[in-house]
């Protein structure tokens, strides 16, 4: 009895594959801490992710060409959560997140946790109409804890 094998004979015809052209990037950044990137080249999303994140981590006055650039957060963090703290905190973020044209915030809640100050809302990606929620925690004795 002899094999046969049936498989040496088979040809299967697929579909034409066409290879989707890459997107083109449309930000360009560097950062050094981002911990998925072996050349330290950040694009698009991340970027803004990290420009934000940036912009929180800078105290105002800090930055010597723009002091009023960044965040009055670390000022008060160690302040009685009050309603006026709160409605102050709430502009400041508005004001960051307005700073960057390529998001927008909708649903901004400041509270207080445990040893910080916490910032939620809902984030709009514009160039790539992507949404997702933001938390940040600035805590007294961490710093940010996104």
């Amino acid at each position: 009895m002899a094999i046969q094998r049936l498989y040496d004979r088979i040809e299967v015809q697929g579909k034409e594959r066409r290879e989707t052209p890459p997107l083109p990037r449309t930000y360009r950044g560097f950062s050094t801490i981002s911990p998925d990137s072996e050349n330290f080249s950040i694009y698009d999303l991340a970027l803004i992710k990290q420009d934000l994140l940036n912009h929180f981590h800078i105290r105002k006055g800090e930055k010597l060409s723009d002091p009023n650039f960044g965040t009055i957060i670390w000022e008060i963090i160690f302040e009685p959560m009050t309603e006026s703290i709160r409605d102050i905190i709430l502009r400041d973020v508005e004001e960051i997140i307005n700073y960057d044209p390529r998001i927008q915030a909708e649903n901004i809640v400041v509270t207080a946790y445990e040893t910080g100050i916490q910032i939620e809302c809902d984030l709009t990606y514009l160039p790539y109409n992507i949404s997702e929620s933001l938390r940040y925690r600035f805590d007294q004795s961490a710093g940010i804890i996104g």
